[in-house]
């Protein structure tokens, strides 16, 4: 064997996954089609990523936190309101105070700088091989193992091969595992903005007609827009010189922040939703979004993944505590019947969220103002809310636990 299990796939769900079983003794093997170098660099990726408290605890259980916390900016208060363009916003708005469950209701970090900190604790722990840049290019279950051919022409043989290659993934495919699928008549935009004002730690979440214009806190005097759009709308606002997407992000911003100015490049990204039929084979398994993509209404993409990858490391641990194998079927089912009902659950909240808040029907937009109010006003209720977004809630693997 090469290593009990072979990951496709370096991203944030693939290293933690990584992580989690060498931490207890599994040998791992990581291939992962982009280097070190090109997905740390500024033009790979602009995008941000909210960190519920329940990853926040993982990370800090797996030893990335240590060299992401300096990058990393806690979220203190997030207030949702819902508004037109250029009008007031509705008197009923929800506010989330963290003080109310203890303590931030998070964090937001760059995806380089998540990188960076993963790739630095993975680079200290010798039981995780990583092949980079080699793409998993087929899977083969044969007998008690697996053998995953690479792109570099390399044939691993494991215990198990995880695909956690993205929403695209070939892996995935080659076990004939089908997925159902939509586009979004809308596309995702990305910028970091540096303001006068200090945000305090606030998040805000703006729902507009076409969709949510998410104001995410970075550290300093920054945040990222995160702004959905229609598509043809997007690939205008994307055309613009600086001085006229500075204006048209003012008008979405309000004046809270004082005067702006968008700092670096700005990213555009197609919005689809995707679930897959099955998550496990013999000796094959799924996580992360090789598994479920969900529109980003509510930040939870990446927490969800990595629901996935903490979850599936206690279910291979404490099989092989138990001297059983952990690419037999029966093992793998006890991780896609954890998981596939939450995301199901999730991915389907976030896409009725998404149809609910972006549109200018009116008696829709009473009754979620309505909603929105009635909830900000019911303390208990509002610190459930608080406590699903930070990801607390349901079945939690042991490395998102409290304790």
């Amino acid at each position: 064997m090469d290593g009990d299990v072979v990951i496709g796939g370096g991203g944030f769900v693939g290293m933690s996954l990584a992580l989690a079983l060498a931490r207890a003794g599994l040998c791992v093997v990581v291939a992962d089609p982009v280097p070190a170098p090109q997905a740390l660099s500024e033009a790979f990726d602009g995008r941000v990523c909210a960190l519920s408290y329940a990853t926040l605890r993982m990370f800090r259980a797996l030893g990335v936190w240590e060299g992401l916390e300096a990058y990393a900016q806690p979220i203190e208060q997030i207030l949702v309101t819902d508004a037109k363009l250029g009008r007031a916003a509705s008197p009923f708005s929800l506010f989330f105070d963290g003080q109310e469950v203890g303590g931030p209701l998070g964090a937001i970090a760059e995806n380089r700088a998540i990188r960076r900190a993963l790739f630095g604790a993975v680079a200290k722990v010798a039981q995780i091989r990583v092949i980079a840049p080699a793409s998993v290019t087929s899977v083969k279950p044969a007998g008690e193992a697996v053998e995953v051919a690479l792109s570099t022409g390399e044939t691993l043989k494991a215990r198990l091969a995880v695909a956690a290659d993205g929403r695209d993934s070939r892996a995935r495919d080659e076990m004939g595992i089908g997925v159902v699928r939509w586009d979004y008549p809308q596309a995702g935009i990305v910028a970091t903005v540096h303001h006068e004002h200090p945000h305090n730690g606030t998040a805000y979440e703006h729902f507009l007609p076409s969709g949510p214009f998410a104001i995410l806190p970075l550290t300093g005097n920054r945040s990222s827009l995160v702004w959905t759009e229609r598509r043809d709308i997007a690939a205008r606002m994307m055309g613009l010189d600086q001085i006229g997407f500075e204006a048209e992000i003012a008008k979405r911003f309000g004046k809270h922040l004082g005067s702006l100015h968008q700092e670096g490049p700005r990213w555009s990204y197609p919005l689809r939703f995707h679930l897959a039929r099955e998550y496990v084979k013999p000796r094959f398994a799924l996580a992360g979004d090789a598994a479920h993509g969900i529109h980003p209404i509510a930040g939870q993409g990446l927490n969800l993944g990595l629901r996935d990858a903490a979850a599936l490391a206690d279910v291979l641990i404490d099989a092989a505590g138990l001297g059983q194998d952990i690419g037999a079927l029966d093992v793998l089912k006890r991780y896609e019947q954890w998981r596939r009902f939450d995301s199901f659950t999730q991915a389907m909240t976030m896409d009725a969220l998404n149809r609910l808040f972006s549109n200018d029907i009116a008696p829709l937009r009473l009754a979620r103002d309505l909603g929105m109010g009635l909830v900000d006003k019911i303390g208990p209720l509002r610190r459930y809310f608080m406590r699903e977004a930070g990801g607390d809630v349901g079945k939690l693997p042991s490395l998102m636990r409290a304790e």
